[in-house]
């Protein structure tokens, strides 16, 4: 956090690429850092490849790396995970005036990534939007420079005065045969999560006993992670859902089984709330299926007429009206035996 796109290119993006780099069937891997702090890295594999072993033998590369990583890096962790690199439906959750982005964005994570992903072909589910709930420490330069105290002193005050500590025990047994009948275990309130909270975190003890608290050199609030992605969807602020597909998975059925799936949590949502599929890139496949089917009936046609106009006979007609269908028919299952789907290309193919 805090980290520009270069900084994470240096520090995270290198160690990681350093070991991952030739692993078996790699094709070839791309990078992407932001000025938030994110770093992601793409590997893509040769046709074929065993997409859940070559899942695994990434894990272990990357946990190699994890030793040259920053602090930051190792205890928010690094993910792996098998997806497309495109995406097959992007789903926009919007509200009334009452609901602003964040709270969109934060919705969509708690209660619709879990349900989507669990949906059969789905490989990953990204939310994009204002980003989740963080409380927001704006410092004041001027103040800190007036109380002589540096960001690194503030850092480590609100490090070490929010966490979870373990308390112990009232009336702890000594030994093996002590009566424990009174023995109680302390529970102590660590994590703060207010911003009321935050602010009396003290920072020194000064001259006089006079305390130095947090809200004295800053602002704190309760706002969002990161402020460097806005989602809007006709001038309202939305939170955008990306759905990826698994490698090998067929779009047409996860298309069907997305809607069906968000139709249902549509009824659990909150007044005001709804969502729009804003792009589904199976309406492609669609139309070309359904083109196919008219270019099919148009094709019957002209060879009835052509045939009749030409031999006069009804019963000349018959045999290509026969035989069109079955060619089609035998042209489809010799494209599942050998493991062809239906894509642009063979529907172009068909007709």
């Amino acid at each position: 956090p805090g980290a520009n796109a270069e900084t994470v290119a240096q520090t995270v993006g290198i160690p990681i690429e350093q070991q991952v780099n030739g692993v078996d069937g790699m094709l070839y891997m791309s990078s992407n850092s932001s000025a938030s702090g994110a770093y992601s890295l793409t590997v893509t594999f040769e046709v074929g490849t065993d997409i859940d072993m070559a899942t695994v033998m990434v894990q272990n590369r990357v946990s190699v790396a994890l030793n040259s990583l920053p602090e930051a890096v190792k205890v928010q962790g690094v993910t792996v995970q098998k997806q497309s690199s495109n995406i097959v439906m992007m789903l926009t959750l919007s509200g009334d005036s009452i609901y602003d982005g964040l709270y969109l964005t934060n919705y969509a994570n708690l209660n619709l990534v879990d349900q989507l992903t669990r949906v059969p072909g789905v490989g990953a589910v990204d939310v994009m939007g204002a980003g989740d709930y963080s409380m927001r420490v704006w410092l004041n330069p001027e103040t800190m420079r007036i109380r002589n105290i540096t960001p690194q002193q503030v850092y480590a005050a609100i490090q070490s005065q929010n966490m979870e500590v373990s308390a112990g025990y009232v009336g702890q047994p000594i030994g093996s045969s002590a009566d424990n009948d009174f023995q109680y275990t302390l529970n102590v309130k660590g994590r703060l999560s207010t911003p009321e909270e935050f602010g009396d975190i003290i920072l020194r003890v000064e001259d006089q006993g006079k305390v130095l608290r947090l809200k004295d050199v800053a602002k704190i609030e309760l706002g969002s992670a990161g402020y460097g992605v806005v989602s809007r969807l006709k001038g309202q602020p939305t939170a955008a859902i990306a759905v990826y597909q698994l490698p090998g998975s067929n779009s047409l059925d996860v298309s069907k089984h997305v809607r069906a799936r968000m139709a249902e949590l549509a009824e659990t949502f909150p007044a005001g709330v709804k969502y729009n599929v804003t792009l589904d890139t199976t309406d492609v496949v669609h139309d070309s299926i359904d083109e196919v089917m008219k270019t099919f009936v148009e094709a019957i046609i002209l060879v009835v007429l052509v045939i009749f106009f030409f031999l006069q006979s009804w019963r000349a007609v018959l045999i290509p009206c026969l035989t069109i269908p079955v060619s089609l028919i035998g042209t489809l299952a010799v494209m599942a035996a050998l493991g062809f789907s239906i894509n642009t290309l063979t529907l172009f193919g068909l007709i």
